[in-house]
């Protein structure tokens, strides 16, 4: 009643509508006007509507025309709905790409266990860089085809042969060194080094590189660098069982999950430089763990060592502190190996004590 044109602008404006979908107009009653028939809603009919009206109907026909080529490959999948999560995919992959995913997921289903390399694929135009970036969505949606409620690892969904796990070892000694062509450092395939045969008459297990290329030599000592959550492959390796064997790694939950694995794969292992003392002495060179690790396990630390790893998620030396081993000076760690290496010594005394002196 305020603005009678205006109204009916709006109403004239909604009956030209020439958009998706159809305007729905209803009557309405006032004493002074009558009855007149305005605009109520606007019906959508279908999701290609929808995406038309929100401007998306091009990438909607695409996803629509390809997910009709997927189905006449595979019909089963029409009435599987997890393929809506891939709409992205279906919508915006380019042609060249749209098509070497079908052709991957077509060779795999028909030759479920090749064993075959990624490089070795017979597939025309599919690399292995292609396929690595990919491998998530090969493994979904190879899952989808093959009927599978979840995907799991890449390599098992697929069949194909993973590249071997590759190991990073130090022949600290000049003498087992002779045994291997003079290398000192290397790495190799783990089952490479599960030939190698050596005999070492102790086994150091550092986490960071660059500590571990520091190390000088030591009699009859070999160590393995930088193996992180893998360390467990170390159980594979004969000539490493029943070895005295120690590990050095960070102060922090991380650190701890993994030193709980080295010791399944290693029994016996001896941490060092991974305890109370260590951490409340160093303190000030801790910094801030970010994420803690969600891994509970911790059947095969020792009593302080699940002491430490309560106390770091607890927040008892303050909030979340991680102490990398790089971090430490490295004549307290030279010290420090040096009192593990030899029985008898205790490990804390004989390099803590070296703190004000060495460090002055």
């Amino acid at each position: 009643m305020a603005d009678l044109t205006a109204v009916q602008g709006w109403a004239q404006a909604w009956r030209q509508w020439a958009g998706p979908g159809a305007v729905e107009f209803e009557p309405r009653k006032w004493a002074r006007l009558g009855s007149q028939d305005l605009p109520a809603r606007l019906l959508l009919g279908s999701p290609g509507e929808v995406a038309a009206l929100c401007g998306q109907d091009k990438r909607w026909a695409k996803a629509v025309a390809r997910r009709e080529a997927m189905l006449a490959v595979w019909p089963g999948l029409a009435t599987n709905v997890r393929l809506g999560r891939y709409f992205d995919v279906l919508a915006d992959y380019a042609d060249s790409d749209f098509e070497r995913l079908v052709a991957v997921l077509r060779w795999l289903e028909a030759n479920p266990a090749s064993n075959l390399y990624i490089r070795q694929l017979p597939i025309v135009g599919v690399d292995t860089k292609w396929l690595e970036k990919r491998q998530g969505l090969v493994a979904e949606l190879l899952s989808l085809v093959a009927g599978t409620e979840q995907a799991g690892d890449f390599f098992e969904v697929t069949g194909l042969r993973r590249l071997a796990h590759r190991v990073r070892v130090l022949v600290l000694c000049p003498e087992l060194r002779r045994s291997v062509g003079g290398l000192r450092d290397f790495e190799a395939p783990m089952e490479d080094v599960v030939q190698l045969g050596l005999a070492p008459k102790r086994i150091l297990v550092v986490e960071n590189h660059a500590c571990a290329t520091a190390l000088g030599d030591m009699p009859g000592c070999v160590a393995f660098a930088g193996l992180g959550k893998a360390v467990g492959v170390l159980g594979r390796v004969g000539w490493a069982q029943g070895v005295p064997a120690l590990y050095w790694g960070d102060i922090d939950t991380h650190g701890l999950v993994i030193l709980n694995s080295a010791r399944a794969a290693l029994p016996g292992l001896r941490s060092v430089l991974m305890d109370i003392e260590t951490l409340v002495e160093f303190k000030e060179l801790a910094v801030h763990e970010s994420v803690q690790a969600v891994e509970t396990g911790q059947e095969h630390l020792t009593a302080e060592e699940v002491e430490l790893l309560e106390g770091l998620r607890s927040g008892r030396w303050g909030l979340k502190p991680r102490l990398e081993q790089e971090r430490l000076p490295w004549v307290v760690v030279e010290a420090a190996l040096a009192a593990a290496a030899a029985p008898g010594k205790e490990v804390h005394r004989a390099a803590h004590q070296l703190k004000d002196g060495a460090l002055g």
